[in-house]
């Protein structure tokens, strides 16, 4: 096996997810050798602007996805959520790691929950989804766009958010288990599809790959509900721009999966959910996204799509 190049953002929590990569893919080949190629992104340049306004889809991984199609890299790892559900043509995601903690994390010095918080109080998060769910639960809370990566997240907070919401995965990727004051869960709190999980991406034609990747790092049940959370992505047509979560889990044969969108003032938050085979995770993930858009949540998209255009 020749020497591989994993393309990656290169933030902290980044560099421990290719890390990660890395280690399973010597372990099954162990004089295998394993380079870096950190690539700055759109949505890492951009910082001061809220995700939502930024627009386009690929904010965080369309770079280097170039960088795998011109070669520069052999493989690229991603947070699944930031990838759209359209992959650039050439290019599939070739390993699935174990999911990490799915759930939001709700990170406070003095609050324990949202419902804990007081009256008016300031919660820092990056995305339309959590705000909504948040103005869902505590219409009174004065929510706050906070860009970055997760140390400089939780560096605001410490300046004076009280409180702030991202992802509990990379909170505990990085060791950083004990600030999360309480996990956001279903029904109430639903996460963004795919969140909690790597995956690598690589060249389609690029076979002995593709199969290292299938050997050393696939994880079949993560699989299985990732493929029902971006068949819905894919059904909904939606990215950061609309206040979307979905979320599948396996018991036994079934899965059961809940699907969110509303708008970002946390009005009208439409969710449904679902049980399917986990021989059939994207007819699920579709069935999901058909009811939520005849629950009037197409009406909520051409309002939110108006709105941007």
């Amino acid at each position: 096996m020749r020497r591989l190049v994993i393309g990656t953002r290169g933030s902290r929590l980044a560099i421990t997810q290719t890390e990660m990569v890395a280690a399973g893919l010597r372990a099954a080949v162990p004089d295998l050798e394993v380079g870096v190629e950190i690539i700055h992104t759109k949505g890492d340049k951009i910082l001061d602007v809220p995700l939502a306004l930024v627009g386009g889809k690929g904010l965080f991984v369309k770079e280097i996805e170039e960088a795998l199609l011109d070669g520069r890299c052999d493989l690229a790892v991603h947070s699944l959520k930031d990838v759209p559900a359209e992959l650039p043509e050439g290019l599939v995601l070739g390993a699935a790691l174990v999911r990490e903690v799915a759930y939001d994390a709700f990170v406070s010095r003095q609050w324990h929950c949202p419902r804990s918080l007081p009256q008016g109080a300031r919660v820092g998060t990056s995305s339309l989804r959590r705000q909504a769910l948040l103005k869902a639960m505590r219409p009174d809370l004065d929510v706050v766009s906070l860009r970055g990566n997760v140390e400089t997240r939780l560096r605001k907070l410490d300046e004076g958010l009280d409180a702030i919401v991202l992802a509990a995965a990379g909170l505990r990727r990085l060791g950083l288990s004990e600030r999360i004051a309480a996990f956001l869960t279903p029904p109430e709190f639903v996460p963004a599809a795919g969140q909690g999980i790597v995956v690598v991406e690589n060249r389609e034609t690029d076979t002995e790959v593709g199969d290292l990747l299938h050997l050393a790092l696939e994880h079949a049940p993560t699989r299985i509900v990732m493929r029902a959370e971006r068949a819905f992505l894919s059904a909904m047509g939606g990215g950061c721009q609309v206040p979307l979560g979905a979320f599948a889990r396996i018991e036994g044969e079934a899965i059961l999966m809940v699907g969110i969108l509303g708008r970002p003032d946390g009005t009208d938050l439409r969710k449904v959910d679902f049980e399917g085979t986990r021989d059939a995770p994207e007819a699920l993930g579709r069935q999901v996204a058909q009811a939520l858009l005849a629950n009037g949540g197409q009406a909520i998209l051409d309002e939110l799509e108006g709105n941007q255009g």
